[in-house]
């Protein structure tokens, strides 16, 4: 079996992860193009099983972005199956440091949209349109709390981000938990996350009003952790078995497709990770290229498809053919734009204080507003 823990160590990039990400967010983008008219409604006349897949299968891949993120955090965290020893304030460090690396770019993704909104919503009239932003809902965003306070999203997909940190979050503090409060037992970890997915899988993921909160996405996120820790020669022997009946036993209960593909894919990435072709393969710059700016590219889209489609909705609001080229334009100019928020914004992310991106960040906001108020 590959030693994974040296090569984890020595490679900066995971060409696999790469891969899944830029088809992942690819997948995203098209989905929401899918569900956004009206170029899609447009499209859905000559090619409407096309547009049903994208609608009802492409946002599937948010569960495989769950269980990469569980791999990634079990490697950070917890790499050889232990919770480590940590400070109080190593692991606020943590928590803060993961809370800026999404926040950053999210932030800005959020202001772009809804000044995006802002400027097309006098002429382009669309249920896709989100209302005016009011101070407490961006504050609520800047938390990541909007769902939880019952506010609408300012974006597509920033339920995912809220989401993404508050499994971080659970996991940082139940690692301090079991080193701090019962440090006996801080190598029975993988049992305590065994438990947890469990209870995610086989009850709380089954009932859709808690989509909204961490647990709900335990079973993806834990199997991503099992995922991990079954490439690691003193626990595979366990670890995988325990992943395998774990989703085994959730599909029997009841069968959920994104249950289904949150499994496949903690499988894939575990045999990938002991084969060794985690770091080998695929041999593509281009997915290599999306997959790095797969976060910027994944919170940015929504405005420039709502860009797109206000604009499509003016110039060609008929025609099958031009409308799909419309929707391969604004994937592609979604690609082009995370490419310029990661390079500018996610690849120093660093909002928080006074500074130049607080700055840009407050006055593409102010002037969102002002539109806004201008034109209601």
């Amino acid at each position: 079996m590959t030693d994974t823990k040296s090569i984890y160590k020595t490679k900066s990039r995971l060409p696999l992860f790469d891969a899944m990400k830029a088809l992942g967010c690819l997948a995203i983008v098209f989905h929401h193009l899918a569900i956004y008219g009206p170029m899609s409604d447009v499209v859905r006349e000559g090619a409407p099983t096309l547009i049903d897949v994208l609608d009802i299968y492409a946002k599937l891949a948010v569960q495989m972005f769950f269980v990469l993120a569980g791999f990634l955090v079990a490697m950070q965290l917890t790499p050889d199956g232990q919770a480590a020893a940590r400070s109080t304030k190593q692991n606020l460090s943590l928590i803060i440091k993961r809370y800026k690396r999404l926040v950053t770019p999210f932030l800005f993704a959020v202001a772009v949209a809804i000044l995006i909104t802002a400027l097309v919503r006098p002429w382009f009239i669309h249920e896709s349109l989100s209302a005016a932003p009011t101070i407490p809902q961006l504050l609520a965003h800047g938390l990541l709390l909007h769902d939880i306070l019952g506010y609408e999203a300012l974006s597509a997909g920033v339920w995912f981000v809220a989401i993404d940190f508050q499994l971080f979050t659970i996991t940082v503090l139940l690692t301090a938990a079991m080193t701090q409060v019962a440090p006996a037992w801080k190598s029975l970890f993988p049992l305590c996350m065994i438990g947890l997915a469990a209870l995610s899988l086989f009850l709380i993921n089954r009932y859709s009003e808690y989509e909204i909160y961490a647990p709900y996405f335990f079973g993806a996120y834990g199997l991503g952790m099992l995922a991990y820790w079954s490439t690691r020669p003193n626990l595979s022997s366990i670890v995988f078995p325990s992943m395998a009946i774990l989703g085994a036993i959730a599909l029997w209960i009841e069968f959920r497709t994104p249950v289904a593909v949150a499994l496949a894919t903690a499988a894939l990435v575990s045999a990938a990770g002991q084969t060794g072709l985690l770091e080998r393969w695929p041999h593509s710059s281009l997915l290599s290229w999306i997959g790095q700016r797969s976060y910027s590219i994944f919170v940015i889209h929504y405005g420039i498809c709502i860009g797109f489609n206000a604009l499509w909705s003016v110039w060609f609001p008929t025609g099958v053919w031009i409308n799909a080229i419309g929707m391969l334009a604004a994937g592609g100019t979604s690609v082009f734009a995370g490419a310029l928020l990661y390079r500018h914004i996610e690849a120093h992310a660093e909002v928080i204080g006074l500074n130049l991106k607080t700055g840009v960040l407050s006055t593409i906001i102010a002037i969102a507003l002002i539109i806004e108020a201008v034109t209601w």
